[in-house]
């Protein structure tokens, strides 16, 4: 349980386990609100032989095994956007039911406590700490190919090695509160949390989707601790 979340977890009603060449594929919700690349993530899940849907629907995000916030753009916008559509709510339960969740870039800095990025804006707070600007003479975005340095060991990161480069495009990181939460760090200017981990929660800055092979390990092993 995460900050003391409480929820009602719905039975499944929508999607049922489907056996496909003697194995059992579990449903992925692909949050859509409307920003992210989704059909990238969605192409990497089927790719892998899971089974995955793009929805802003929430009875289908409840019944679902396992959720995917993605998210690209700004972070005002994107929680404009989900609170609109009432998602904030149903993101909280989902993480608070046990379901596996994954963050992918800023959807991992909107679990965040708040972000500075033009002006001060609340998140999801479901992890503490501030996302922040780079600052320095850096280049901005970070965009491109850079080195995950794994700081701990967790089932998202199994058969990842230390010093694998993944894609990355972001102006701005998370600074968390709880250095137990980092599972993975990346250099630019400054070393900042790119995995984080706790509980069913995670979620990285990069993208796995647009980072060839490692990224696919990463999306298949979040798709398999759904059948856990």
């Amino acid at each position: 349980m995460i900050l003391g979340l409480k929820a009602y977890c719905q039975p499944r009603a929508f999607y049922n386990e489907i056996p496909v060449k003697g194995y059992i594929i579990d449903m992925i919700a692909i949050l859509d609100f409307g920003l992210g690349n989704l059909r990238s993530i969605l192409n990497g899940f089927i790719h892998l032989g899971h089974d995955a849907v793009i929805t802003p629907d929430k009875n289908i995000i409840l019944d679902a095994d396992a959720l995917v916030i993605p998210g690209v753009g700004a972070f005002k916008d994107c929680m404009d956007r989900l609170a609109g559509l009432d998602l904030v709510k149903i993101i909280r339960e989902a993480i608070s039911c046990g379901k596996p969740v994954l963050g992918i870039c800023l959807g991992l800095q909107l679990l965040f406590s708040e972000s500075e990025e033009f002006g001060l804006h609340k998140g999801i707070g479901v992890f503490e700490g501030k996302v922040r600007a780079f600052t320095g003479p850096l280049k901005i975005p970070h965009m491109g190919w850079n080195i995950l340095r794994i700081t701990r060991q967790i089932p998202l990161l199994e058969g990842i090695k230390d010093g694998e480069y993944f894609y990355f495009v972001h102006s701005f990181y998370a600074d968390a509160n709880d250095e137990g939460i980092i599972a993975g760090k990346t250099g630019y200017g400054i070393e900042f949390p790119s995995v984080v981990q706790k509980d069913n929660l995670m979620a990285t800055q990069f993208h796995p989707e647009k980072s060839s092979l490692a990224g696919l390990r990463i999306l298949d092993n979040f798709a398999r601790m759904t059948s856990n």
